[in-house]
């Protein structure tokens, strides 16, 4: 499919163009899912019943009293499903839960003429509750064997070879914490039911197809019946592709049963409460270096916080387990996943599907170990790189390994990064109190679906007889701009001005068996899609133009009357790609995306407040479909993984009070978002350039998750700026987040560990900080060569 990478030399992709609803955006015009409730006449409002108790029976519902409230409608129970009560794929989601499995688990949906008429009946359902035994933390599931699904397992060669022959063995013990998607745009959704009996329903969903057959089974209907469209969402960043289906058939059953529309949108605190989040992740292990600080091997274990229920938590758990590596040779390994059963909310996709907990580990590892070793972290980590001709543990070949090192050579050229480095030295001898550091770290993600079958795509292209263009496509619009390249494709493939393009909102009755907009793959799918209906188009224009250089609009017109098909349905299936899920072998993925940044970061050792000073970025999105959009991409995705790396501390109540199981951060002033006080003074953002990639719509490469893993350098200066306070060579163990105060606690032991200080067998390792809320577990040492 060499035919995918051919780019014209007028070619409208490669330009730097505005967000197609950009306008619309800054002026407030652009509809969301709730505008349009104000277009929808005799509207209800659903409102949620919601358990107290993390994990209980529900043992009696009585819901006459909301029915005497003014302006209730309807409750709708267990006992109004037509199909099947259950709102998961995997059917293990029950929709109106007998057994309720977290704080938030709503148990039946109030109906009313108003929103406060509906609260205020949600308000008045009596329900008596059962309370069972709750598993909240994760340390606690992992003590109880508490798991669910698959424990998968990545091998290759031999690790207590490996772990035996190397010159220095370590082990230790990360954590890493969840994060909350915050999109602006809460969920929602609206659904009518028209004259001819066909379910209608508006969503904000990144999987429309699959929206669509959850609200069939739920009804007891068949797909076709069911139409789903997305006009666009405020965000997503992985928590709608799930999540969203439970809240669609609830508005679709209230909506059949009472012949009214019905709206459901949650509010913020009930959107934090009830919707799942980043995976947390708890990982054990061991890891050899030869003297020469290489990786010898590498043996982890890798626990995620599932939740109550499966959700995504078994492919996101695959990807990380296939990014440990990141882009790190390690000749053996052996690493097992298994994802606990908590009782919390279902924990789904975010930005990255498992790839940044996986990479955590292994840049983690290396933070650690490096003043162990006695190595600087920049040479530690740029010596272990892949090189041409080797593969993943996984098996997979890593293709154009250089492009990490000419990314990696660019940031520290551009960045001035051995100059700011020697200034850094002699900004931290002539202060006591204040520390700085300048770390770099690279990225090396994988594109493509872990489910093969999700790497397919179609669209739908009209030319009408003026010449204008439609399209439709099965990919959704979150602010991340595919509609922007789509437009620029489309003009691109059939050589017309941009203006004479269209798009239409996306929808299930257009684009059929849809793959969700994920993975970082939808401008590879849908674009691919989108071009080959283009060329069948062009193919027959062709034929009647027979060589005469007709103009665009004399060729479309002649093409009419000589009753030429002037619309085409487009398809892309990714080609090169197989998994075999039981063994995590195989080519899971198209290509990889390469990325390197560096950050300088500056703490106050009185506080552990810190500021960003500068960050450097260097990514590869090959030959870039639209780069204005792909390098405000790059900041978004930075800025969200450094929330998630050093702000975001996302907490249940894990005590065994009345609270037990409540998100205790369920608000943005409990949760701490990233601002432009957080972000770096200075931001310097670079496109890759000569990164053409083969195979892949007009050689272009994904941009949506990779760059949340660049952020990893900011942790890693915090982790260096805090060891500057104490003797050298000391190793700091810094949680996720690595918050101000965790910061702070990372300086304190820093600078309580003297050069000749030994914890464990480790010089220079320090204790864990007093506050039992921010533990820093380290590693021991195994053996050292003699």
């Amino acid at each position: 499919m060499s035919h995918l990478s051919d780019r014209p030399d007028d070619a409208v992709v490669g330009r730097a163009l505005p967000h197609e609803s950009a306008a619309l955006h800054v002026t407030g015009d652009a509809l969301y899912t709730d505008d349009l409730v104000v277009r929808t006449p005799g509207v209800l409002h659903a409102h949620p019943v919601s358990s107290p108790h993390p994990h209980a029976r529900v043992t009696r519902i009585d819901t006459s009293p909301a029915l005497a409230v003014a302006g209730v409608v309807r409750v709708l129970t267990a006992d109004d499903v037509p199909g099947t009560n259950d709102a998961g794929v995997k059917h293990d989601e029950p929709l109106f839960p007998e057994i309720v499995m977290f704080v938030g688990h709503a148990v039946c949906w109030v109906l009313g003429e108003t929103l406060e008429a509906a609260r205020l009946g949600a308000a008045a359902v009596e329900v008596d509750y059962e309370p069972l035994p709750a598993v909240v933390a994760l340390t606690e599931a992992i003590a109880a064997e508490s798991f669910q699904g698959g424990q998968p397992v990545v091998t290759r060669g031999d690790v207590e070879e490996g772990l035996a022959g190397a010159a220095h063995v370590f082990s230790g013990t990360t954590e890493m914490a969840g994060q909350e998607h915050f999109y602006l745009e809460t969920h929602a959704s609206l659904a009518l039911v028209d004259e001819g009996g066909q379910v209608f329903v508006q969503s904000s969903t990144q999987h429309p197809t699959e929206t669509q057959e959850i609200v069939a089974h739920v009804l007891g209907r068949q797909s076709h019946e069911i139409t789903v469209q997305c006009l666009r969402m405020g965000g997503g960043f992985g928590g709608k592709e799930m999540q969203p289906h439970g809240f669609a058939a609830v508005a679709a059953l209230g909506a059949t049963l009472t012949g009214r529309p019905v709206r459901l949108r949650l509010d913020r605190t009930h959107d934090m409460t009830m919707t799942g989040k980043r995976h947390g992740f708890h990982a054990q292990w061991r890891v050899g270096f030869d003297d020469d600080g290489r990786f010898t091997a590498l043996e982890a274990t890798l626990t995620s916080d599932g939740g109550w229920n499966l959700d995504l938590s078994e492919p996101v758990l695959a990807r990380a387990l296939c990014h440990v590596d990141n882009a790190y040779w390690i000749p053996h390994v052996r690493v097992h996943g298994r994802v606990a059963h908590t009782h919390k909310t279902s924990q789904t996709a975010f930005r990255g599907f498992g790839g940044p907990q996986g990479m955590l580990v292994i840049e983690d590892v290396l933070g650690r170990c490096a003043p162990l070793l006695g190595i600087d972290p920049v040479d530690l980590r740029r010596r272990n790189f892949y090189v041409d001709g080797q593969a993943t543990p996984y098996g997979q070949p890593v293709r154009h390994p250089e492009r990490v090192v000419a990314a990696w050579d660019q940031v520290l050229e551009t960045g001035e990064v051995a100059r700011r480095r020697r200034e850094v030295a002699e900004f931290n001898a002539a202060h006591e109190h204040r520390k700085r550091a300048l770390a770099v770290t690279p990225l090396k993600f994988g594109v493509s679906f872990n489910f093969t079958a999700f790497n397919q795509a179609g669209a739908l292209v009209h030319v009408y007889k003026d010449g204008s263009v439609l399209i439709n496509h099965g990919g959704t619009e979150m602010g991340q701009g595919l509609h922007t390249k789509m437009l620029q494709v489309a003009a691109t493939s059939l050589g017309i001005p941009l203006g004479r393009v269209r798009l239409a909102p996306t929808r299930t009755d257009k684009v059929p068996n849809t793959s969700a907009t994920a993975a970082s793959s939808s401008a590879d799918l849908n674009g691919g899609a989108v071009k080959d209906a283009c060329e069948q188009i062009l193919g027959r224009l062709r034929e009647v133009d027979a060589g005469r250089g007709l103009a665009w609009d004399d060729l479309v017109r002649e093409a009419y009357f000589g009753r030429v098909q002037l619309w085409a349905a487009g398809f892309y299936r990714t080609e090169g790609i197989h998994w075999d899920s039981t063994a995590m072998q195989g080519h899971p993925f198209k290509y990889f995306a390469y990325g390197v940044a560096a950050a300088e970061v500056e703490v106050d050792g009185f506080t552990g407040a810190y500021t960003t000073r500068r960050v450097d970025i260097v990514q590869d999105v090959g030959d870039s479909l639209s780069p204005l959009v792909d390098i405000g991409q790059v900041e978004g995705g930075f800025a969200q993984g450094v929330g998630w790396l050093t702000l975001e501390d996302l907490r249940w109540d894990e005590t065994d009070g009345p609270g037990r199981g409540r998100l205790t951060t369920q608000s943005a002033s409990t949760y701490k978002l990233p601002s432009l006080g957080e972000l770096p003074g200075e931001l310097h953002v670079a496109l890759l350039e000569q990164a053409h990639e083969d195979g892949v719509v007009y050689g272009s490469k994904a941009v949506g998750e990779p760059p949340l893993m660049l952020a990893f350098c900011v942790r890693e200066a915090l982790r260096e700026a805090a060891a500057a306070f104490g003797a050298e060579g000391t190793s700091v163990d810094l949680p996720s987040p690595a918050t101000p105060e965790a910061v702070f606690w990372a300086v304190e032991r820093a600078r309580t560990a003297g050069p000749d200080h030994v914890v464990d067998g480790l010089p220079g390792v320090v204790p864990d900080p007093p506050d039992p809320s921010a533990p820093a577990l380290h590693p021991t040492s195994e053996r050292s060569a003699p």
